[in-house]
Parts: structure tokens; sequence; C-alpha cells
């Protein structure tokens, strides 16, 4: 097949899909586009971040695209998260966290600059600090995040620096 008839095809195959889902939502077997669309719009910002990070990865000289990319995908989760849940009174922290993921990601898979760690550290800390006081409107074992969210940045504190002072012990074995 050439690519102006399978181009055909593919649209031929799309607009038939799109009728009977129509068709079954017009019956009621599956809900309205309309209502899909209403509770799923986040994924819109997830799909077009996708697209930074496919971008990013097609040509790896494009790092800036990674900032846009970790900001949108970061709202789509968050947005998302908040919508199947309806708990955007505790979500909306993560609204502050997305441009330190974007940031981060630049960071990360740039040259690696260290003053981007510095508005990335400011924002995840005041949205950190923010979900601590709405987390507690949810419900039931959400009470236990917190704490154990503390407790499990305790033991690796402790962990890495048993390790810090275990290899700098050996370091003086060999003098």
């Amino acid at each position: 097949m050439d690519k102006g008839r399978n181009g055909k095809f593919v649209l031929g195959i799309t607009l038939i899909c799109i009728g009977f889902l129509l068709i079954l939502s017009t019956f009621g077997v599956i809900p309205s586009l309309g209502r899909l669309i209403s509770k799923f719009w986040p994924m819109i910002f997830i799909f077009i971040s996708l697209l930074f990070h496919a971008g990013y990865y097609s040509n790896k000289n494009n790092v800036g695209l990674l900032v846009p990319g970790g900001i949108l995908l970061t709202l789509g989760v968050v947005f998302q998260t908040a919508e199947l849940w309806d708990i955007y009174g505790v979500m909306w922290p993560g609204v502050i966290l997305a441009p330190a993921v974007g940031l981060y990601e630049l960071y990360y898979f740039g040259n690696r600059e260290k003053g981007l760690l510095i508005p990335v550290g400011i924002l995840s800390a005041i949205s950190l600090f923010f979900f601590t006081f709405t987390i507690g409107n949810l419900r039931g074992l959400s009470k236990f995040i917190l704490p154990a969210g503390l407790i499990f940045a305790g033991l690796i504190i402790l962990i890495k620096d048993q390790r810090n002072s275990k290899k700098s012990n050996d370091d003086y074995s060999d003098i």
C-alpha cells in the first residue's frame, strides 16, 4: 500500500471506530463522549507531555523540551488523580511541584548545572509543606502517609550515613 492509500485506510478505520463508539454511547452501552472527556481531560496534558519527552529522546540536544514535558506530566497526574477521586483539596500543592519536576528533568538530563537545584528544592519544599496540611483531608490510612514518609526518610539518611562512615573507615584502613 502506498502512503496515500495507507493514510486513507487509517482515517477510514478511525472514523468507523468513532461512529461505533457514538452509537454505543447513544444506546447507553458505554458512557457518553462528553462524560468521558469531563472525567479524563487531564490525559490531554499527559499525552502532550509524552510528545515533549519523545521530542527530547529523538534528539538529545533538545534538552529544553523536558521542562514543559515534566510540568505537563506532573499537572496531568495531579489533575487526573484529583478528578478520579474528587480530591482537588488535597492535590493542589502538586501544581507548585510541577515546575520543580520540569527543572529537575532539565538538571538530570542536561549539563547538571547546580543552580537548577535551588528552585527545584524551594518549590519541592513548598509543595511538601502544603501537602502535609492537605493530606489530613483524606480519610482512613492516609493519616499514616506523613509519619510513614518521615520514618522512611529517616531510615534512608541513617543507612546512607552508615555506608559513608564505613567507606571512610575502609579508606583509612589502607594507610
